[in-house]
């Protein structure tokens, strides 16, 4: 349903159940699905993708060309998926020839005053509290948690079921069902409410409080914790989707507090 005083591409390809309010601005090469909300005030630029049952505030700028010098107006996108939420202000940017898109997952939370730049891959049931400032070709896990105000450095990679403390300054890999927090950005626990709210047994918290004892508090370095805890703790999902985020980390993982 469009509302009159806004604009919309005669090309756009939108579901005829979509909401669109006064002064929407809707570019070419746009798709979006049955039953989204776009408030007013919002701008939907070219390449983007907004799912089923999203809710768009106001102010938000889905698909704004990339912040970035190597940009040279190549064709790409920026992907929301289904019954996500993006409040006001929220900017999310398209891809460039790096991967050419951006992506944030299904029933996610983008609060207000959030930016999310090119290339990034935002997972599914992710929260990102206000003002949560993520750069480029950083790679959020499924369920992670991002307190408000925090900084996220380009290339950083966060693991599923993190708690990142709010205003936090993000600048190495934070590893699979942790929080993290402090200055400098350090490891401080095991996300074990987040984990029992997902229905975690607490024979698989305790697992993954074991692992980052090895990693942690054994005072041996990451390679060996990590070689340690492959020889000597029994294979589960969660201890190989830990030592498979470790080994692939290319910015290093946060160290431990002290």
């Amino acid at each position: 349903m469009k509302q009159p005083f806004a604009y919309i591409h005669p090309a756009a390809k939108i579901h005829p159940s979509v909401v669109i309010d006064p002064f929407v601005t809707i570019d070419q090469n746009v798709e979006i699905g049955e039953g989204t909300h776009i408030s007013s005030n919002c701008t939907i630029m070219e390449g983007a993708r907004i799912g089923k049952g999203c809710k768009i505030f106001p102010g938000a700028v889905i698909s704004g060309i990339p912040q970035d010098l190597k940009f040279k107006g190549e064709e790409t996108v920026a992907i929301i998926g289904d019954n996500t939420t993006i409040r006001e202000c929220v900017t999310v940017n398209r891809g460039t020839a790096s991967k050419g898109h951006t992506i944030v997952g299904s029933n996610c939370l983008i609060m207000a005053y959030s930016h999310v730049a090119h290339d990034c891959q935002i997972g599914n049931n992710v929260i990102m509290s206000n003002a949560t400032q993520v750069a480029g070709e950083v790679q959020i896990d499924d369920f992670a948690v991002i307190g408000g105000g925090s900084l996220i450095h380009q290339f950083c990679h966060i693991g599923s079921h993190v708690m990142l403390q709010g205003g936090s300054r993000v600048n190495k890999d934070i590893p699979p069902f942790v929080k993290a927090g402090r200055d400098p950005i350090a490891y401080t626990g095991v996300n074990s409410i987040g984990l029992r709210r997902r229905n975690f047994t607490n024979d698989q918290i305790r697992d993954i409080q074991e692992i980052y004892r090895y990693l942690y508090l054994s005072r041996l370095n990451v390679s060996d914790a990590v070689d340690r805890i492959e020889a000597e703790l029994p294979a589960t999902r969660e201890r190989d989707e830990i030592i498979e985020f470790i080994r692939n980390s290319k910015r290093g993982i946060v160290r431990g507090y002290v």
